[in-house]
This record gives C-alpha cells, sequence and structure tokens, in this order.
C-alpha cells in the first residue's frame, strides 16, 4: 500500500471530476436544464442504468455501444449532483435553470461532496486505493438499491443516512473508479 498525501488525492479527485463539470457545462449549454423534468425516482433509475451497463461491461468486456466504462462513471457523477440539485429545489422552482443558476447549484453540489470525500477519506486511510473498479462499481450498485428502498418507503428511515448522503456516496464511488482507471491507463496495468 503506498502512502498518498490529501493534496495528491485533491489533486486527482479536482482533475477527474473537471471532465465531468466540463460535460455537465457543455450538455447544459446545448440541452438547457432538460433533466430537471425528472423525478428524483427517475434519476435514481438513470443512476442504476449507468452503473449496471458498467457492471456489464466489466463482466462481458464486449461493448455494442461505442461508449466506455470511463464515460458511465462520468454519467454517475453527473446524474448524482443533479439528483442533489433536485432534492434541493422547492416544487415550485422554475424547471428551466440560467446556466449561471445551474453552475452554481453544480458547484455546490460538488463542493458539499468533496467535503464529505475529504471527511470519510481521512478516517477510512484512503482504503479506495486498494479497491478493484469492480467493487465500486457493485458499492455503487448497492447506494441506487438503498435509494431506490428509501424512495419507496417516502423518504422515511429509521437509523440510515438519507438520499443525499447515498448520492454523494455514489459520486464518490464514481470519481475513485475515475482516478484509479487513470493511473491503470498511465502505468498501462
Amino acid at each position: 500500500m503506498d502512502a498518498h498525501t490529501i493534496e495528491e488525492t485533491l489533486e486527482q479527485y479536482d482533475r477527474v471530476f473537471s471532465r465531468c463539470a466540463e460535460l455537465f457545462e457543455a450538455k447544459t449549454a446545448d440541452y438547457g436544464t432538460a433533466w430537471r423534468i425528472l423525478r428524483p425516482s427517475s434519476l435514481t433509475d438513470q443512476l442504476f442504468i449507468k452503473a449496471n451497463r458498467i457492471r456489464t461491461l466489466q463482466q462481458s468486456d464486449e461493448a455494442m455501444v461505442d461508449e466506455g466504462i470511463d464515460s458511465e462513471f462520468i454519467g454517475i457523477v453527473n446524474y448524482s449532483l443533479m439528483a442533489m440539485i433536485q432534492c434541493g429545489l422547492p416544487a415550485d422552482h422554475p424547471m428551466e435553470l440560467p446556466l449561471e443558476e445551474a453552475r452554481v447549484r453544480y458547484r455546490s453540489a460538488f463542493e458539499a461532496t468533496r467535503s464529505l470525500m475529504i471527511a470519510k477519506n481521512h478516517d477510512y486511510g484512503e482504503a479506495w486505493r486498494d479497491m478493484r473498479v469492480s467493487s465500486l462499481t457493485d458499492l455503487i450498485l448497492m447506494k441506487v438499491l438503498r435509494v431506490k428502498q428509501i424512495e419507496n418507503n417516502d423518504g422515511q428511515t429509521n437509523v440510515s443516512e438519507g438520499v443525499e448522503a447515498n448520492y454523494q456516496d455514489m459520486a464518490n464511488y464514481a470519481l475513485f473508479a475515475l482516478i484509479l482507471l487513470d493511473l491503470t491507463d498511465v502505468s498501462g496495468t
């Protein structure tokens, strides 16, 4: 196990996140905030679709659609942050967000997620670095199923964290997977 500093982790984390943010902003410029029509449960199902496709590709190594695993992890980050935005807006908020408001809300969701990563990374000692990308995929799928159960219970939990914390965990697992995939591409292993 290699020792990594928090500065190194943040540099890698922010670098892979910048790819997610660039895509979010480009798609928002192209499509506006059409995703706002989706209920949180539909965003959760989108997360399931992305994570399930990754798992299928990891198990089969054959893709019939020319989009790799990286783009699906980016999608998980962005759908997780969009779900956080949706959950934080009142029902009567305008569907179409101005580009700058969408950017600010997206960045705010990211900053909350990043802060959670820093706290958990401190407590867990960068255990994610020794994990397999396939395990991160499975954890994302587990979190999706947890959120679906919470949604089916009308958001009520007895002792568990709510949906926002699960969305943050999914985004963080996807960002960790992107870091590990980048490190694999660089090292060739």
